[in-house]
């Protein structure tokens, strides 16, 4: 009982995660089915918890930081980590793999009615996971030092690094971090989804415009968090992410216009 009333807290106390959460899981299921996502959230939130416990004793993959167990009374935690942080790298992961699919796959359009062509051959390919891992860093070059800041919003101070970072507090061991438990993510799937189909074709749902939904996630999240950023009156900090928002952009868009 006591783990349902902390589970409930979580969401009470960090709702936007659960949104994004929600969404995530919606585009999922349409775009692979209930056990593939299913797999890929606790497979994600796996491989994040295990770095993030590695991180904060040993540095890697992250370098070294501490959470600040103020909500421990309030949100779940499982050991030393708030079990909303290892789950917010399933949403995270996921939309950055499709939006590298998107970049990288033939894209069928009629209007704005876009839809991802045969991804088949190239679907757990190098370059779409990798290109999934560096845009999910870039994310995180983004949502990381805003989350630093949670004291200056309805975050909360929930962490610190033991030695200041180079970007805005953070250390580039930290994005380091991001690409190598994307990766990781990405890889592990890629294995257990290809043994999956061998056993069980996916039976997944088409609908109007559904190659645009993952990355209109991602995109999403930025907003959100460079909204944050200026609202707290970080404008140098909200300019950086800015800029590497609208370079990604601008590859939807030359992409788009290719078709």
């Amino acid at each position: 009982m006591e783990t349902l009333s902390l589970l409930w807290g979580t969401v009470l106390l960090r709702p936007y995660v659960f949104v994004f959460l929600a969404v995530f899981l919606t585009i999922a299921i349409l775009n692979m089915g209930v056990l593939r996502s299913l797999l890929f959230t606790v497979l994600a939130y796996t491989v994040a918890f295990i770095c993030e416990y590695s991180s904060t004793r040993n540095g890697f993959p992250f370098g070294f930081y501490t959470y600040i167990d103020t909500t421990r009374e309030q949100e779940l935690w499982i050991s030393n980590v708030p079990f909303m942080d290892s789950l917010s790298f399933s949403f995270l992961i996921y939309v950055s793999y499709t939006l590298s699919l998107f970049l990288w796959a033939p894209l069928d359009k009629k209007a704005w009615d876009i839809r991802l062509g045969d991804i088949t051959p190239i679907k757990h390919s190098f370059k779409v996971i990798a290109s999934a891992s560096v845009l999910c860093m870039l994310m995180d070059v983004i949502i990381d030092p805003i989350a630093f800041l949670g004291d200056r919003w309805f975050l909360g101070k929930i962490y610190f690094y033991i030695e200041p970072g180079e970007y805005f507090h953070i250390p580039l061991t930290n994005f380091a971090g991001w690409v190598f438990v994307a990766a990781a993510t990405l890889t592990c799937f890629a294995a257990l989804n290809s043994w999956i189909d061998r056993k069980t074709p996916a039976r997944t749902k088409q609908i109007p415009g559904q190659a645009l939904l993952g990355p209109g996630l991602y995109f999403g999240v930025l907003v959100f968090n460079l909204g944050v950023t200026f609202y707290i009156g970080e404008f140098l900090l909200g300019a950086s992410g800015t800029l590497i928002s609208l370079g990604i952009f601008a590859l939807v868009i030359l992409k788009m216009r290719k078709i």
